[in-house]
């Protein structure tokens, strides 16, 4: 039975997630462009949210490109400049630090949420439920930091990258590999997927969106002409003091 579930878990979820994450998105951008946006509540109160928002955002950046390059990334890449130990032990320092700033910014988006009356009565369930989420999947993540110090030979960091190359490059056997993995990597494993899976039905689809407007760099210039382009010639300039 645990095999079963692991393969439905750590082997079919994932992929589930993905398709959901992907097409979803683009289905709602297609469908509903109206509701394609944050719903920022500043307007009911913005002294909690610039600190909240803030440190959330900090911290999930910081995590997403974090786990995004280091369990992507092929070991023998980084092997003659780093090795698994070490890079542990910077994930451990780097991602509970930022891990800390995360959730206290969720902290005070949550409470904002549920305890300001106004921004309370128009908040979606989706947001509520979301903010919920976030807060566990940050709580889970600091509390694998003193896990993997129990396995500061990189040994349990190079099974979960494993793991995310075998899935992305469609290879099989990545369910066994989650054998022998503890529940607290398990579960944060978990929660991560179900938060792709859920993404295009809540206000995360604006991400999207931030990364779209790297687009502007690339972007050819605008050209931007005068609307007095007819007007004769030494007119549009500045005219001196007329009592000189």
């Amino acid at each position: 039975m645990k095999a079963w579930l692991d393969t439905l878990i750590f082997g079919v979820y994932p992929y589930i997630c993905l398709a959901v994450f992907l097409l979803g998105s683009l289905l709602r951008f297609d469908r509903d462009q109206y509701t394609w946006k944050s719903d920022s509540s500043q307007l009911l109160r913005s002294g909690q949210l610039r600190w909240g928002s803030n440190l959330f955002h900090v911290g999930i950046l910081f995590l997403f490109f974090g786990h995004t390059v280091g369990m992507l990334t092929p070991h023998f890449i980084y092997e003659p400049f780093i090795s698994a130990g070490a890079k542990q032990l910077v994930a451990m320092i780097s991602g509970g630090a930022f891990g800390v700033l995360g959730l206290l910014g969720l902290t005070l988006l949550l409470h904002r949420r549920l305890f300001d009356v106004r921004i309370r009565s128009t908040s979606k369930t989706s947001d509520i439920v979301l903010l919920f989420l976030l807060w566990l999947q940050f709580a889970l993540g600091i509390a694998t930091v003193p896990l993997s110090a129990q396995h500061l030979d990189g040994s349990m960091m190079m099974v979960l990258a494993e793991w995310a190359q075998r899935i992305v490059t469609f290879r099989g056997g990545a369910a066994e590999l989650m054998a022998e993995v503890g529940p607290v990597f398990r579960a944060h494993m978990f929660l991560g997927m179900t938060i792709f899976l859920i993404f295009p039905f809540t206000r995360l689809v604006h991400v999207w969106s931030g990364f779209g407007t790297l687009a502007y760099v690339v972007r050819p210039y605008q050209v931007v002409r005068a609307r007095r382009l007819n007007v004769p010639a030494g007119h549009n300039m500045p005219q001196g003091d007329a009592s000189a």
